[in-house]
């Protein structure tokens, strides 16, 4: 199958194919269109534009691989994955530090840390638990259950509706393994990745199933306790491979698919940036807070709310209406190169002015750069040139980030956002009170 590579953001289009019709159909999928965005022109070409989504989508003509761009490269995305979700599986990416330069991509990455990790539950013992199980068996075991012996076998004492408990390897925990393996030697491109999954994925079949399996289902039930606490890395890597939702909120929510591995570059930096600011308030007296609605700020004149506005981040010191905060909207867009979109700015005068708490006050944007670049500062003013609010765009330099993780480099990197992100010091954020500005 012909392969397209194309960076995040990235235009092009592809001549010579002859596409399906399922490879047409592709192109008006609303879910694939918003995350790749594909037009099939009337020459024959294929027009193909990315957005901030990375990964594989897999047409019947082109394998279309949309390969990061601001981070750098697709390990530097999983490193990036592993800090933002909590992982602390930095050990197995940093072991992939030293392969070679086998064209590995962002799904056969995956593909190989899942395999790397069930691996090792094989070893450890796959586990085994009670699993409640209702039969028709001829003769009794566990308790009978009078109502269905009653309503299917009224009378009949051949054969008894009976409950027990099983102990048993088809738990969840193998299944999600066991189908994310599967997945895996089928759709890895490595053909040393997919023969590696196809030899766990037999261990596995070995002592559970995975048909009927929906792993958006599996992630509501999940929980995880002292026998099962060394599944976790591995189902992670696994929920992130099935697409399915619940892992960091970060991937799509249209179930696993052997044609699609796309994850969400907006999402994961907002993630990333989230508990970037977390570590760096650590000890400080402020809290970042996500996705918290400010839903009187736009209201109808009796005080009754209107509509909710909702920044990405608020940096909150102290509490109820005299609290010190600030908003953050956090933007992986190319900003490092052009000015900030006008609704952007729109947007985050609109935070600003809402939390107030300065004169003007000040909102910020936090947006992903590939290179360390100088904080941008603009100002709305009145007609008669009064500034009313003030906006900082904040460019953070993620690959020089990605390479401090886990050092003592990352620290001083933590205190210089915090300065450019609020404008303070550690030593005035500890103070009591409101924290001072710069």
């Amino acid at each position: 199958m012909r392969p397209a590579f194309l960076a995040e953001y990235e235009k092009t289009s592809i001549s010579g194919l002859e596409p399906s019709a399922a490879d047409r159909a592709a192109a008006e999928s609303e879910d694939l269109t918003k995350r790749v965005k594909l037009r099939w022109l009337a020459s024959g070409d294929l027009e193909i534009e990315a957005t901030s989504h990375i990964g594989i989508v897999a047409l019947d003509c082109v394998t279309i691989h949309v390969r990061p761009k601001l981070v750098g490269h697709e390990l530097s995305v999983l490193r990036m994955l592993d800090y933002a979700s909590g992982l602390s599986a930095l050990r197995n990416v940093d072991r992939l530090r030293d392969l070679p330069d086998q064209g590995y991509d962002l799904r056969d990455l995956v593909c190989l840390l899942l395999t790397v990790e069930c691996e090792a539950l094989v070893r450890h013992g796959l586990r085994r638990d009670y699993l409640r199980r209702q039969e028709t068996l001829p003769a009794l075991r566990g308790r009978l259950l009078h109502d269905r012996q009653v309503l299917r076998r009224f009378g009949r004492l051949d054969m008894l509706e009976c409950q027990f408990d099983e102990f048993d390897s088809g738990i969840l925990d193998n299944r999600l393994c066991a189908a994310a393996l599967r997945l895996a030697a089928r759709t890895a491109r490595d053909e040393a990745v997919r023969a590696r999954a196809r030899r766990v994925a037999t261990d596995f079949a070995g002592v559970c199933t995975a048909d009927g399996l929906d792993p958006r289902w599996v992630v509501q039930r999940l929980t995880y306790h002292r026998h099962n606490e060394h599944y976790r890395l591995a189902h992670r890597w696994a929920l992130l491979l099935l697409q399915a939702p619940g892992f960091a909120g970060l991937f799509s929510s249209s179930g696993p698919s052997a044609r699609t591995f796309l994850l969400d570059m907006n999402s994961l930096f907002e993630a990333f940036v989230t508990r970037l600011l977390r570590e760096a308030t650590r000890q400080t007296g402020i809290a970042v807070h996500a996705q918290e609605p400010l839903s009187r700020s736009i209201s109808r004149p009796d005080g009754r709310s209107y509509a909710s506005i909702t920044p990405d981040l608020q940096l909150v010191h102290g509490h109820g209406p005299s609290a010190w905060r600030r908003s953050v909207d956090v933007k992986y867009k190319l900003y490092a190169d052009r000015t900030a979109a006008p609704a952007d700015l729109y947007q985050s005068f609109a935070y600003g002015q809402a939390l107030g708490g300065s004169e003007p006050p000040t909102a910020y944007i936090v947006f992903a750069s590939d290179r360390d670049i100088e904080p941008d500062h603009v100002v709305l003013r009145r007609l008669d040139g009064v500034p009313v609010a003030k906006l900082t765009c904040v460019g953070v330099n993620v690959p020089h980030l990605l390479d401090a993780l886990g050092t003592p480099k990352l620290r001083p990197l933590l205190n210089k956002l915090l300065n450019e992100v609020g404008g303070l010091t550690r030593s005035s954020a500890g103070t009591s009170g409101i924290p001072p500005e710069l």
